[in-house]
């Protein structure tokens, strides 16, 4: 089993920023790929950043790409998300998930076995 547990959310005026942290514990060596989701509300939930733990790969959703970096850090098992020149449309739930395998899309929810409880970001004009 894995747990995730998320921190750094908060409010920001446009073109702030913000950064997030996801923690992990457990069974942290079964982890293949985190990755950063989000769900604003009456919308569905889309992937926004993620990392490949035992590789060098990341990788971006075009909405943010340019704007947030994703990075790790193996001796704290967190994954860390730094968003930049925030916009308004960036505001929702921001989950972290993690993956005990490298099959199926990036951003399909469906694939990830493990998530956290999500921190809120709002980001006002």
């Amino acid at each position: 089993q894995v747990q995730l547990v998320e921190s750094g959310g908060g409010s920001v005026q446009a073109g702030g920023s913000l950064r997030l942290s996801c923690v992990a514990s457990g069974y942290t060596d079964s982890i293949r790929r985190m990755t950063w989701f989000r769900q604003a509300p009456g919308k569905e939930r889309e992937g926004v950043a993620g990392i490949f733990t035992r590789a060098c790969g990341t990788y971006f959703a075009d909405s943010v790409r340019g704007r947030f970096t994703v990075s790790q850090d193996n001796a704290k098992n967190t994954l860390n998300l730094q968003m930049n020149n925030l916009k308004p449309e960036d505001t929702a739930m921001y989950y972290c998930a993690a993956d005990t395998s490298y099959g199926g899309i990036w951003d399909d929810p469906g694939v990830y076995k493990y998530w956290g409880q999500g921190t809120q970001v709002t980001v006002s004009s």
